[in-house]
């Protein structure tokens, strides 16, 4: 058998566990609200009050509440399972959305008007963590760990065609009318929690914490891990700013969709190589090269002689941001008790969307008084920031990587 249909057999077997194909199907219906959400939230604001001020301080506080909110919904899933804790979730989430709706299309002060569009952010059902958590039950009697990091490969493929597809359909069903995208992004998130629920095959059962167990923060390595996607998170969210900026000023608008798809691409194919291959560094290890190669690529963008060269390179630069974002959740798998795994997940979440935004508002204010190089320069600074924190905590990283805590997950 070559490599490469040796690789794909990985993929086929994560699929052959029973239950597997209906629970990847729910999740990528509900997890549309993750990269539609913030857009279709802008799209109706921006309709109801004729400015990009107020939208952006809707999103803005929809992502912040999000933030707070998500690690509180993981720690309960961790105490009364997924079924249980996804049907009040699809609950809110649809009030909230109707909700949100209703104020705009009424007219609604400007304060009530915050407060929905804040609530709808806010409980967005956290499927990432959630179908992560699941995969981890079902590969658990793969000691060899080939099939979880093939399913978290799967994962990052699938999350990169869900931000390319959910933008697209958001873009379009607003031609429709202005509250059609939060409609759709709603009936998307609810519908993908209840039919989550419904799978109860490959739910993880709900596991006694160990006594004198504390909440999944109180781990040095998640903390860690958490330091690093902050500064990575604000790396990336500063390259899409600086690319736009840069194609603003080096070229035509039309070209920042085709820039920003390549690098998904790249990304794309490099979790699918990555979980294709049997490893045998040790995670800690993987994590470190992988961010290392991520931060390299994006260190020549600053000096990109033009918008053709910046595409070409893309593809290049991105290939390696989805076995970095595999091999932290995996770590974190790895390191943390399984009673605990769902809120360390959603504590990712948690760093990602705070290191997003800490990069929009940097790399932004830099954008605007400096130019897109300078504004490179800052996203590369992000970058290395990241590397160093996990340079800085490469015990923590090894001690998470030696952990077994989740193989009877």
């Amino acid at each position: 058998m070559t490599p490469a249909a040796a690789g794909l057999r990985f993929y086929r077997d994560i699929f052959r566990i029973p239950g597997a194909r209906p629970f990847v199907g729910a999740t990528l219906v509900g997890r549309l609200p993750m990269s539609a959400l913030s857009l279709s939230t802008v799209f109706l604001i921006t309709h109801v009050t004729d400015g990009y001020a107020a939208a952006g301080a809707v999103a803005a506080g929809g992502a912040l509440c999000y933030a707070l909110v998500v690690p509180q919904i993981g720690y309960a899933v961790d105490r009364f399972g997924q079924s249980r804790v996804l049907r009040p979730v699809a609950a809110a989430f649809g009030v909230a959305g109707a909700l949100f709706v209703l104020a705009a299309r009424s007219g609604a002060p400007g304060w009530l008007l915050f407060a929905a569009g804040a609530a709808f952010g806010a409980l967005m059902p956290p499927l990432s963590a959630l179908v992560r958590a699941r995969w981890s039950h079902m590969t658990a009697a793969d000691t060899s760990g080939t099939l979880l990091r093939s399913s978290y490969s799967f994962e990052s493929v699938a999350d990169e065609l869900i931000f390319v597809i959910g933008p697209l359909l958001v873009s379009t069903v607003v031609l429709v009318h202005p509250s059609a995208g939060v409609v759709t992004v709603t009936v998307c998130g609810v519908a993908g929690c209840l039919l989550l629920a419904a799978q109860r095959r490959t739910e993880p059962p709900v596991l006694p914490r160990a006594p004198g167990g504390g909440r999944a923060m109180s781990s040095a390595g998640l903390r860690l891990v958490c330091g690093v996607y902050v500064c990575t998170a604000a790396m990336f969210a500063g390259w899409e700013l600086s690319t736009m900026a840069f194609v603003d000023t080096y070229g035509q608008p039309w070209m920042v969709g085709g820039v920003l798809a390549t690098y998904a691409v790249g990304s794309a194919v490099g979790g699918l190589w990555y979980g294709a291959r049997q490893w045998r560094s040790p995670l800690d290890r993987q994590f470190l090269l992988a961010l290392g190669a991520v931060v390299v690529g994006v260190g020549p963008l600053f000096a990109m002689p033009g918008v053709a060269a910046l595409w070409a390179f893309s593809l290049f630069s991105g290939v390696l941001v989805a076995p970095t974002v595999i091999a932290g959740y995996s770590l974190v798998r790895q390191g943390l008790p399984a009673a605990g795994l769902t809120e360390g997940m959603a504590w990712l979440s948690t760093a990602v969307g705070v290191g997003r935004a800490l990069g929009v508002l940097t790399v932004g204010v830099v954008a605007d008084a400096h130019g897109a190089r300078w504004a490179y320069a800052v996203t590369l600074a992000c970058g290395c920031a990241g590397l160093l924190v996990a340079l800085a905590g490469a015990r923590q990283l090894r001690a998470l990587a030696a952990a077994r805590f989740t193989d009877a997950a």
